[in-house]
């Protein structure tokens, strides 16, 4: 995400800056802790006088940085798919929610496969309603939870082992794997070490990206599932370009996935807002990202007016031997946020897009929104 948002920057510099004037990024690295995220925000909203933070990944990083914007005007704008049920005038939502990436997982299991799944995560707020979503939605389409799992981010190996122990004596034919960072590598280790692979049972997850397979090994991901609004695969035009100025500017591959999208898109939509709407008001700022529309590698996005959510493009990827991934199944549009739906079920809602499956798959051109 990080370097995503300096490469958005050096273009929008590049282009000219804000109406002339060159963004100049503060970078700090709170290491993952919230309360590190809490003090690093209050020192740039009051020490350095920014009006826009770009970052953070898990939730509590979100609310430890909301705790500060709740006394100290700024605004965040997040880039990470969360679990939903959250709205603050100081904060843009760019990564999924619920019903934009869990709906269309849960979607496509149960139209391919006769699902039997077992929940794993780490342990805190997202991947918990991560699972009770999934769970809701399998059952409503016949298919079963027969067990779940969550461990505390920073367990020892051998918690995982256990963790392998219960899932094979259950015998899914599916594991909903939400575990992030570093206990996302711990999983897959676990995994292969106790003798499983996709053929013997499937691994589905949310949070397994090109970045992660990078760190655990495609060998131990391929033919696993992700559902994502962005895979680096993607063949449109504006993803293609996008990745190929990245290289020639950075001298070096991308590490991207779709926290790398989105973090790309918002630096670009906040500038966007600054050179149309005025830089130097956080009100006018946020007014010209309400609403606003842009061409991102993932597809046309837009912030919804009301909700102050992202208009998103999911998407199913099978993960290859070369770390990338095969797109499968994806929406025939960008799909609208509902992050305030408390039920899933298997019928969709009257207005709701079913998933458009193919083996191989292009972003759609219709209506002018994409190439």
């Amino acid at each position: 995400m990080l370097a995503a948002t300096e490469f958005a920057i050096g273009e929008i510099n590049e282009a000219g800056g804000i109406n002339g004037r060159e963004l100049v990024p503060l970078y700090g690295d709170p290491m993952g802790e919230p309360a590190s995220y809490q003090k690093l925000a209050a020192n740039l909203l009051t020490e350095s006088k920014v009006k826009v933070i770009l970052g953070g990944y898990t939730s509590s990083q979100r609310k430890a940085v909301l705790s500060v914007l709740d006394r100290e005007p700024g605004l965040l704008c997040y880039p990470a798919q969360y679990e939903g049920f959250e709205y603050s005038e100081n904060i843009i939502y760019f990564g999924a929610v619920p019903n934009q990436n869990s709906l269309f997982l849960g979607s496509y299991l149960l139209q391919n496969y006769s699902p039997r799944l077992y929940v794993v995560g780490s342990d805190y707020v997202w991947p918990r309603e991560s699972g009770r979503i999934m769970g809701d939605l399998i059952r409503s389409g016949g298919g079963e939870i027969l067990g779940q799992y969550y461990i505390e981010d920073g367990a020892p190996a051998k918690d995982f082992d256990v963790m392998m122990k219960h899932i094979k004596k259950c015998s899914p034919d599916i594991i909903f794997n939400n575990f992030v960072g570093q206990s996302n590598l711990q999983f897959y280790n676990a995994y292969i070490e106790n003798g499983l692979d996709a053929d013997r049972m499937l691994v589905a997850s949310l949070t397994t990206s090109e970045a992660d397979i990078q760190e655990i090994g495609a060998s131990a991901t391929a033919g696993h599932i992700t559902a994502a609004t962005y895979f680096a695969s993607q063949s449109n035009l504006t993803n293609i370009s996008c990745l190929d100025r990245y290289r020639a500017v950075r001298g070096e591959d991308p590490h991207a996935n779709m926290c790398w999208d989105a973090a790309y898109t918002q630096a670009h939509v906040v500038a966007q807002a600054m050179s149309n709407n005025g830089a130097d008001s956080i009100g006018s700022i946020r007014s010209g990202i309400l609403g606003a529309s842009f061409n991102a590698p993932q597809g046309m996005i837009k912030i919804d007016e009301l909700n102050s959510h992202c208009h998103v493009w999911p998407k199913i990827g099978i993960a290859r031997s070369d770390g990338q991934f095969e797109i499968v199944a994806q929406t025939s549009h960008a799909i609208s946020p509902d992050p305030y739906r408390t039920t899933y079920s298997l019928a969709p809602d009257e207005g709701e897009a079913p998933l458009d499956t193919a083996l191989s798959v292009r972003l759609p051109g219709a209506q002018g929104l994409q190439d």
